[in-house]
């Protein structure tokens, strides 16, 4: 375990328990932020493959096959 997450377990034995439901909703806030984040990239990339794909002499070419 690296110290960053040996020191976030360290506190978290220290939270009171009424007060874990708060951790709990930052984490998960958290996470919610970084899943966005790889969407948008993901969103980004499959754009730029969009752009990339769509012209008129492959429209041509598939419309044949």
């Amino acid at each position: 375990m690296n110290a960053a997450k040996k020191m976030l377990y360290e506190l978290i034995e220290e939270i009171p328990e009424k007060d874990l439901a708060e951790v709990i909703d930052f984490v998960q806030y958290l996470k919610m932020k970084r899943e966005k984040e790889m969407f948008k990239d993901l969103q980004k990339a499959s754009e730029s493959s969009i752009k990339f794909w769509n012209n008129d002499i492959d429209d041509e070419v598939w419309n044949n096959v």
